[in-house]
């Protein structure tokens, strides 16, 4: 027993004897980083660093600067020659957006290494945050793949009048980016809409037909001449011009309704004189009817009476 303690405080001495050693090490290495010739050292190499520190900025603002024209350049002979190859504006629109991107990417790189960052070390950087960051913009990654997708299927391109069966919103194809689509509606207004909705939806392109078919109804008295309202609506179709002569014009009852019958109009119109033929042969429905004497009806509810009248 008096041995194993003898044993004991010789190795408490040992270690004593070590946080000494080690505690004089470290006193050491204080005075040594603060003695004076040190600290002068320091100033006196500080404007050198400071200036070096300072022509490396500059130059990199420079090479920024140079970097962004020739990013600008690159894009515009990229347009030019798919352009020359009569690729679509939508991929010119995508690949233009793309190659933007990578290469504002691969010069912010090449800065970073220029002042002195380790561009291997900012590579592992992302490729160990890779899964997190996919986990955040996953959202925009499937609209990327939307993108190609749309890119490659061509379901529309711009300038097609497109509906979107999710959200119900259509409009004109102005422009196909990476991540989004633009259109415009017929009231002047732009429309976003994510690539991957637009790849993962039923759309319907409606200008893919050089011609569009018109449906209106028009309904009319059950009193009035069927054969005569028949023949109103016929002579409108025949009488406008933008009505395609060539397709079929078909006035036919369509419904049987609690207040009146209801005609159904059908004619073809090419798609530049869609919209503007629908209005025009719907107002001279009305006028027409009007000049022969054809009522269309309001809403109406005839109520039957039976039993003894009250008194």
């Amino acid at each position: 027993m008096e041995s194993f303690y003898i044993m004991l405080m010789q190795k408490s001495h040992i270690a004593q004897r070590f946080i000494l050693m080690r505690s004089l090490i470290v006193m050491e290495s204080v005075e040594e980083v603060f003695k004076p010739n040190a600290i002068k050292a320091f100033f006196q190499n500080l404007p050198e660093k400071a200036l070096s520190l300072g022509v490396r900025i500059l130059l990199a603002v420079i090479f920024f600067l140079i970097g962004v024209q020739l990013i600008k350049l690159v894009r515009k002979i990229i347009r030019k020659s798919m352009e020359r190859a009569n690729a679509e504006t939508g991929a010119v629109q995508f690949v233009d957006s793309f190659v933007k991107a990578a290469l504002y990417v691969l010069l912010v790189l090449s800065l970073a290494s220029s002042l002195g960052v380790d561009a291997a070390s900012i590579v592992a950087l992302l490729g160990s945050a890779g899964v997190a960051i996919g986990l955040a913009v996953q959202g925009s990654l499937s609209n990327l793949a939307g993108g190609v997708l749309l890119l490659m299927l061509k379901p529309f391109k711009v300038g097609d009048y497109i509906i979107e069966g999710a959200s119900g919103r259509e409009g004109t194809v102005t422009e196909v980016q990476i991540f989004y689509t633009k259109l415009l509606t017929p009231d002047n207004q732009t429309v976003i809409l994510p690539n991957g909705s637009l790849a993962n939806s039923s759309l319907v392109n409606v200008t893919t037909q050089e011609c569009r078919r018109m449906d209106i109804k028009v309904g009319i008295s059950y009193k009035a001449d069927l054969k005569a309202a028949k023949a109103v609506l016929l002579g409108v179709l025949q009488e406008d011009e933008a009505v395609l002569k060539d397709r079929e014009m078909l006035v036919f009852v369509d419904e049987l309704a609690s207040s009146s019958v209801n005609l159904g109009v059908r004619c073809w119109f090419k798609q530049a004189d869609f919209w503007p033929g629908k209005r025009r042969v719907t107002e001279n429905c009305k006028l027409q009817l009007d000049e022969a004497g054809i009522e269309i009806p309001f809403n109406q509810l005839d109520v039957h009476l039976d039993g003894e009248p009250l008194k």
